[in-house]
């Protein structure tokens, strides 16, 4: 017998099986809180290791469904995630991932879900979903002009015959883009996407997964806003003649009460420091920086003279043998003013504190949102995949300053780390980024507004349940 939900409308069952990345398995674990609070049933699909790194007090209707990853030698003992492995081996990962085909058929076949949710890399999953019956959508962890940049058409993306075939083809916008926009590639950034339709160890290219993907989706859900450059959106929808439903900008929701002991100290010491005028610097998981680039940031900070306070994660698969060491005597000479944490840390509580001026960031999606959330101006350093289109748009914005960088080699010194950081955080020509920045919060910090698309992509989906 059919169950329903709270509003007496049929009970959905909605799978969900985001990539092995916590950039992405979190926004999806988001997602699943909001459709369950909807009184509909979530079967969350990951990996065990995975799935033990996540929290485990959640709704009774989210189902945590953990799988075994395929083993390659490749791999690192262990590796389910690419906070595990080096970013240069992640197309195994990739590989790896695929193994699960059988294991997520045999589920899907068993559950017979109203819908799958699912993210760039199971190239492999529209077709299987297709001929079950499932309605498909695709929620890319990416915003709205990174999609339009990549492709215009899902057979150019699966047949390879973009017409960019060169570095220069990726610094201007793309053709197809039909307003105004400064949205491209620099030249030390342009590399990737010249070698992103080429098939990597997993068989298969990026853009081959995503125009699969887009090919056989029934939707496309966004990690974005009609509130903020919504001319992306009506783009996509023109490219991909697919509805295009946005999630909202997905504001974190949930910051923790300050109690537990990891935060206690740095709050102590970010009470003692004046209001507004602390650096946070966080580069997220993924970002590997050279012996080179670690120094001249380091030194940077320590020149501009500034506060800062520093979350300097180990790079993801890295080991003893290629560990990066901060300067020789820094650490001694800003002991009095800077506190480099080595473990993770509590970001947006960081954030949310008062003495924080500024926002130190690598540009991916989700540090951009909370640190708009709460209308903290940008000092961006953007280094992989979407970060270089997400600073062009920023900057646009007047919200922040992109570090100055050789523009064949990428490469920055300190003195430009410094006066990016003096200008946006202490100097008068800095105040238009943080009345900007504190303009855009009322967008990305909007809780409401959150709520809203929530409630839509849950209407969504019920009234589109059944799908060609």
């Amino acid at each position: 017998m059919a169950t329903t939900d709270s509003d007496g409308s049929k009970q959905l069952h909605v799978v969900v099986f985001p990539w092995l990345a916590f950039g992405h398995i979190i926004p999806y674990l988001q997602l699943s809180k909001s459709i369950a609070q909807k009184g509909h049933k979530v079967s969350f699909l990951s990996t065990t290791r995975n799935i033990k790194r996540l929290p485990s007090n959640l709704s009774p209707l989210i189902t945590f469904v953990p799988f075994t990853l395929p083993r390659l030698h490749q791999l690192p003992q262990d590796a389910e995630a690419t906070m595990d492995v080096r970013t240069q081996d992640i197309h195994y990962l990739k590989k790896a991932f695929d193994g699960l085909q059988p294991e997520v058929t045999r589920f899907l076949k068993a559950e017979s879900p109203d819908w799958i949710i699912y993210d760039f890399a199971p190239y492999w999953l529209p077709e299987i979903a297709a001929g079950l019956n499932i309605c498909r959508a695709y929620f890319p962890l990416v915003n709205a002009w990174f999609m339009a940049f990549v492709g215009w058409s899902p057979e150019d993306m699966i047949n390879g015959s973009d017409y960019r075939t060169s570095v220069e083809d990726f610094l201007v916008p793309p053709k197809w883009v039909p307003f105004p926009s400064k949205i491209c590639y620099k030249r030390y950034e342009a590399n990737w996407m010249v070698g992103s339709g080429s098939p990597d160890a997993s068989g298969v290219s990026d853009a081959y997964r995503s125009g699969m993907m887009l090919k056989g989706s029934n939707c496309v859900l966004m990690r974005y806003s009609y509130e903020f450059e919504p001319q992306w959106l009506t783009l996509l929808e023109d490219l991909h003649h697919l509805p295009v439903v946005p999630v909202g900008l997905m504001p974190p929701v949930e910051v923790e009460d300050g109690k537990d002991d990891t935060w206690l100290p740095i709050k102590n010491w970010l009470d003692g420091q004046q209001k507004g005028h602390v650096v946070y610097l966080a580069l997220g998981s993924e970002v590997m920086l050279s012996k080179t680039e670690l120094g001249e940031l380091a030194l940077g900070l320590e020149l501009s003279g500034l506060p800062f306070f520093w979350a300097f994660r180990k790079p993801a698969g890295s080991t003893e043998s290629d560990s990066v060491e901060l300067p020789d005597g820094f650490l001694e000479r800003t002991r009095n003013r800077g506190m480099v944490w080595t473990s993770w840390v509590p970001q947006l509580q960081i954030l949310s504190h008062d003495s924080v001026g500024g926002f130190l960031t690598h540009c991916g999606w989700s540090s951009v949102v909370e640190g708009l959330m709460f209308g903290h101006p940008l000092i961006m350093l953007p280094f992989l995949v979407d970060q270089g289109l997400n600073a062009r748009a920023l900057v646009d914005k007047s919200v922040g300053i992109e570090v100055p960088r050789n523009e064949q080699d990428g490469s920055f010194t300190k003195n430009s780390v410094a006066e990016s950081l003096s200008l946006v955080v202490v100097e008068d020509e800095g105040k238009v980024y943080k009345e900007n920045a504190m303009a855009l919060s009322r967008i990305f910090g909007d809780i409401n507004l959150q709520q809203k698309y929530t409630d839509d992509v849950v209407d969504y989906l019920g009234k589109h349940r059944y799908c060609p």
